[in-house]
C-alpha cells in the first residue's frame, strides 16, 4: 500500500482515485469544488493541495490546463510546498511541454521526482482500468511509480525524457481530432445516401479505417447521444496546445487547424460541454 494524493477530480481524476482505493492504497483527495472530493468514498478529503500532498509518497495532479496545473502545484497552499523530499510527483493533465519543463525543474529543486503521464482513454476506460499513460521522466522514477500507475491502467508507455509524455498526448489528440471530424462527415454522407448504417458501422469499425476510437465514436454519432467522454471545449484547448508546438517546430498543420475551427464552431453552437463526437451536428445542420 502507498500513500497517494490525487488533485483534481474530474472524470479521469475521480476514476483514478477510486481505482487506487479499490487496490488498497491510502488516498487523499482535493478538488476545487469540495463536493466532488466528498463523493469519492473512502478517501481522505483535504482542504488544499498542500494538505493532500503532505506525507504522500506519490502525488498526482489531473487538471484541465496549464493555468490550473500551475495553481495546484505552485499557487497559495500548492502541492509542491507540501510534498515530502523524495516523493514522486506526477502531472497527468494534457498540458504544454513548456509548462511541464518548468514544473519539473521546480520539483527537482525541492528534491522531488517528477513524471508527466497524460492519459489515453476516457470515461469507460478509466472505470475499467484500461487507460494508458504516456510517461516522460527518468526510468527509475517510472519503475518506482509503476505499482500505483498499474492499479488504474492497462499500461504505461515510457516516451522519453520529461515532457515527452505531454508531447505524445498532444500528437495523439491532434490525430484523433482530425479523425473524428472526418468520421462525422463520412457517417452523415452515408445517412444522406441511404446506406444500410449497420453495414456502414461494420465496415468503418472493422475495416482499414477501424480503431478502438472509431468503434467507440460511431455509435455515439449515429445515435446522436453525446454523453461527455471528452468534451468539445477540451479538444479546442488541446488543439491550441498542439498547434503551438507545430508552430514552434516549423510543422505545417492545415488539417489540425481546420479541425480546431470545426470544434470551435461546435462549441459556439452550444456543444462546448458535449462529447467531441457532437461535431457531427455541424455536418447535419450544414
Amino acid at each position: 500500500m502507498s500513500r497517494v494524493a490525487v488533485l483534481g477530480l474530474g472524470i479521469m481524476g475521480s476514476g483514478i482515485a477510486r481505482n487506487l482505493l479499490a487496490a488498497g492504497h491510502d488516498v487523499a483527495v482535493w478538488n476545487r469544488t469540495r463536493e466532488k472530493a466528498e463523493a469519492v468514498a473512502g478517501a481522505r478529503v483535504a482542504t488544499t493541495p498542500c494538505e493532500a500532498a503532505t506525507g504522500a509518497e506519490l502525488v498526482i495532479s489531473c487538471v484541465s490546463d496549464d493555468e490550473a496545473s500551475r495553481a495546484v502545484w505552485l499557487g497559495e497552499h500548492g502541492a509542491l510546498a507540501g510534498a515530502r523530499k523524495g516523493a514522486i510527483v506526477v502531472e497527468m493533465g494534457t498540458l504544454t511541454p513548456g509548462w511541464i519543463y518548468e514544473w519539473a525543474s521546480k520539483a527537482r529543486e525541492l528534491g522531488l521526482r517528477p513524471l508527466d503521464a497524460p492519459i489515453s482513454g476516457s470515461r469507460n476506460q478509466i472505470a475499467a482500468r484500461e487507460v494508458t499513460f504516456f510517461v516522460g521522466g527518468d526510468e527509475a522514477d517510472i519503475e518506482a511509480a509503476r505499482p500505483v500507475l498499474a492499479a488504474t491502467s492497462k499500461g504505461q508507455y515510457h516516451c522519453g525524457r520529461i515532457g515527452s509524455g505531454a508531447t505524445m498526448k498532444l500528437i495523439n489528440n491532434l490525430v484523433g481530432s482530425v479523425q473524428t471530424a472526418a468520421l462525422a462527415e463520412g457517417l452523415v454522407l452515408a445517412e444522406r445516401c441511404g446506406l444500410d448504417m449497420a453495414k456502414v458501422t461494420h465496415v468503418l469499425s472493422n475495416g482499414s479505417c477501424g480503431s478502438p476510437f472509431v468503434r467507440a465514436s460511431v455509435p455515439r454519432i449515429l445515435a446522436r447521444t453525446y454523453e461527455t467522454h471528452f468534451a468539445v471545449r477540451w479538444m479546442v484547448k488541446d488543439l491550441d496546445y498542439a498547434l503551438a508546438e507545430c508552430a514552434r517546430f516549423g510543422v505545417q498543420a492545415p488539417f489540425g487547424a481546420l479541425a480546431r475551427a470545426r470544434y470551435q464552431a461546435a462549441a459556439d453552437a452550444g456543444h462546448a460541454d458535449a462529447d467531441l463526437t457532437a461535431v457531427a451536428e455541424l455536418v447535419r445542420k450544414a
